[in-house]
């Protein structure tokens, strides 16, 4: 429905940012963390939005990038977490270092985060290890966060579709470029996947 919002940040409460643009005045629910790298107030922001709509309730939720609402969609997965526990979890561990300890399987570090039991950190390392490697290191120096993140959304791993990737751009014949390379290097993925 929403992809983004852009506006006039008007306030900034804890896990809350308030965004004003063509006369409204939006309250969108934010991880702590993500508030803090919004500008300051009375200044423009882009923020990437995920509505959350049930019969007694509305609530917009906002990221500061694509890759935030990604692991937000990632944690719902989790069984026991809805969306604002997946909000206090990602207010209490930057990216990078919620992405080190599902990798790690680092369970200490994930009990760490406030209102994050022990049973909950093992299913979320059950579910997400290998699902949240940044897309900005998996594609570093390559156009194909796209496809990574399409792949993703196909049930693959981030980290595997990233390899597999690679795998068919090295193999492709030359010549082959724009929307036809895309299609080539995507379907040569999917058959290195599903190996």
């Amino acid at each position: 429905m929403f992809n983004s919002l852009r506006g006039k940040i008007s306030e900034k409460l804890g896990d809350t940012l308030r965004l004003f643009t063509g006369g409204v005045e939006w309250d969108i629910t934010v991880p702590a963390t993500d508030v803090a790298k919004f500008p300051p107030r009375g200044e423009e922001a882009r923020v990437y939005t995920w509505l959350y709509h049930r019969e007694d309730q509305m609530r917009l939720f906002g990221f500061v990038s694509g890759e935030r609402r990604s692991t937000f969609l990632e944690l719902l997965k989790v069984e026991g977490i809805g969306p604002r526990g997946a909000v206090k979890i990602m207010g209490g561990i930057e990216q990078d270092e919620l992405e080190k300890a599902l990798e790690a399987g680092d369970l200490s570090r994930l009990e760490a985060v406030p209102g994050l039991g022990k049973k909950t950190a093992q299913k979320m390392i059950l579910t997400l290890k290998g699902k949240l490697t940044s897309l900005s290191a998996l594609s570093s120096g390559g156009p194909y966060a796209e496809l990574v993140e399409a792949l993703a959304g196909m049930g693959y791993d981030k980290r595997a579709a990233a390899e597999a990737l690679a795998r068919a751009e090295a193999a492709l014949p030359p010549g082959v470029s724009g929307a036809e390379k895309e299609k080539l290097l995507f379907k040569q993925a999917i058959i290195h996947l599903s190996v």
